[in-house]
């Protein structure tokens, strides 16, 4: 019996002690602590938009007849006046010939009936009946002309040929039968909407000998390596959502931007004497955030914050600090409200160089 109550005795120690360190060894440890900063920076709003050519057209057959040769394929880049389908011309080959002997007819009758009329042996009215009919004539020869050259369906302007519309050589095509598209890629156009008081913001901070220049990224999440620059916005606001258009022209030396791409746009804001945090220095109960805030003590405090926006590794906090607060910086998950710390105090600026450092490996 003495033995197991020297036993309990033991273990009652035991387990007390290890009480005692687990209360106590976090005293030991330090924490890094900073402080906010006041600084000017730039935030980026992100728009989703809508990428498109600045000229993109259909290539319609203008004349009724069977197709003869397709000298282009799709996604073939073309320059301006560059042959792409030939429509068979034969008949139309042949209203020229007729048009051309009508007016060959009509010259020789008109300068009979002058010669004539000189002679004051037909009347003036007759002369200007032989003359209006040899004006006719070649105006009708002219509108052959202009039929023979619809059966060559040449490029207006340098460009990408789209996807053809089940078209193939000795199809019967219809008049007005689409054949396909050509877009000109060499500059895009790129559309996003805009809710009415970022737009005021917008307007408001713009300078007219500056334009705004703006960032695309991709669907693959890249950023476009040229900047963009937004040269107009519509005149009205949709009444169902609240936005207006923009649109941002972007140079496409390379060709990588397509007529009908996605991405979104990152139009700068500029912010002026704000308070930044660090990202990692915040935590979230029931969507609100809150840091520890350490006091005179070195006793922490949780403290609700608001955050104004958001930028890589940091926050900037709109309400809840001022640039003399020092807050913890890490080991949140380690610590209680109102619990005794000791801590190492680092500068913010430190602290985001080793931050960018970090993840730029």
């Amino acid at each position: 019996m003495r033995k197991i109550l020297n036993l309990a005795i033991v273990l009652s120690i035991f387990i007390s002690s290890c009480h005692h360190k687990e209360e106590h060894g976090d005293q030991n440890v330090k924490f890094v602590a900073t402080s906010p900063i006041k600084t000017d920076t730039t935030v980026f709003r992100e728009y989703v938009c809508q990428i498109h050519s600045i000229q993109h057209i259909e290539l319609r057959a203008l004349e009724k007849s069977y197709l003869q040769n397709i000298y282009v394929d799709e996604g073939q880049f073309v320059k301006k006046g560059q042959m792409l389908f030939q429509i068979m011309p034969v008949i139309y080959r042949a209203e020229v010939q007729r048009a051309q002997a009508e007016v060959d007819f009509a010259a020789i009758e008109y300068n009979n009936t002058k010669a004539l009329a000189d002679s004051h042996v037909v009347s003036p009215n007759e002369l200007a009946l032989a003359k209006a009919k040899y004006e006719k004539a070649k105006s009708e020869l002219a509108l052959a002309k202009a039929h023979l050259s619809f059966t060559e369906i040449r490029a207006p302007f340098d460009g990408l040929i789209g996807t053809f519309n089940d078209v193939r050589i000795g199809s019967l095509l219809d008049e007005g039968e689409l054949l396909t598209t050509l877009s000109d890629n060499s500059k895009m156009w790129v559309y996003f909407n805009v809710p009415e008081a970022e737009y005021l913001n917008y307007a408001l901070q713009k300078r007219q000998d500056k334009p705004l220049k703006v960032l695309l990224r991709m669907a693959n999440d890249q950023l476009y390596d040229q900047e963009g620059v937004i040269e107009t916005i519509e005149s009205d606001f949709n009444s169902e959502t609240g936005n207006i258009a923009f649109r941002a022209t972007f140079q496409n030396p390379n060709r990588i931007l397509r007529h009908g791409q996605t991405g979104n746009i990152l139009m700068p804001v500029p912010l002026k004497n704000v308070l930044l945090i660090p990202q990692k220095a915040t935590y979230e109960v029931l969507d609100k955030t809150y840091v520890y805030v350490i006091n005179n003590n070195n006793q922490i405090e949780a403290r609700e914050i608001k955050i104004g926006a958001e930028l890589p590794h940091l926050f900037v906090v709109r309400e809840g600090l001022s640039e003399k607060d020092k807050i913890l910086v890490e080991g949140l998950r380690k610590v209680k409200n109102k619990q005794k710390i000791r801590y190492e105090f680092e500068p913010l600026s430190k602290i985001i160089s080793e931050l960018h450092s970090i993840h730029a490996e």
